[in-house]
């Protein structure tokens, strides 16, 4: 961990990550939930317009863990529960990479959510 991230990334948040396959019922597994460092920062939710709503963002949160994916569900806080969706968790619709500048041991991502 970079020294700014061990500085700044003092929260906790869970993720889920697809496992690739399916329910019998066609529903994604998951593997088990993953606690990591970060920082976040709430958004917008959903904003419902004459002809229906559309997914914005809901929360950002920064990160080194570089293995999250579009799908995947993430949390922030700390979570046991094995289905992301009991547990509250927002589903992954972007992480965006961005270069350790200051270090270069370890790059930043930024993980976004929807509504």
């Amino acid at each position: 961990m970079s020294s700014l991230s061990a500085w700044s990334y003092t929260a906790q948040a869970t993720i889920w990550k697809r496992s690739g396959a399916a329910s019998e019922y066609r529903d994604p597994v998951f593997e088990a939930p993953v606690v990591i460092a970060c920082d976040y920062q709430g958004g917008l939710s959903k904003r419902v317009g004459d002809i229906g709503s559309e997914k914005v963002v809901k929360n950002t949160i920064w990160t080194e863990y570089a293995l999250a994916d579009t799908g995947d569900y993430i949390l922030i806080g700390v979570s046991t529960e094995v289905d992301p969706i009991a547990a509250g968790a927002d589903e992954i619709m972007q992480a965006i990479r961005y270069a350790d500048t200051f270090d270069r041991l370890a790059d930043d991502f930024a993980i976004i959510t929807g509504a």
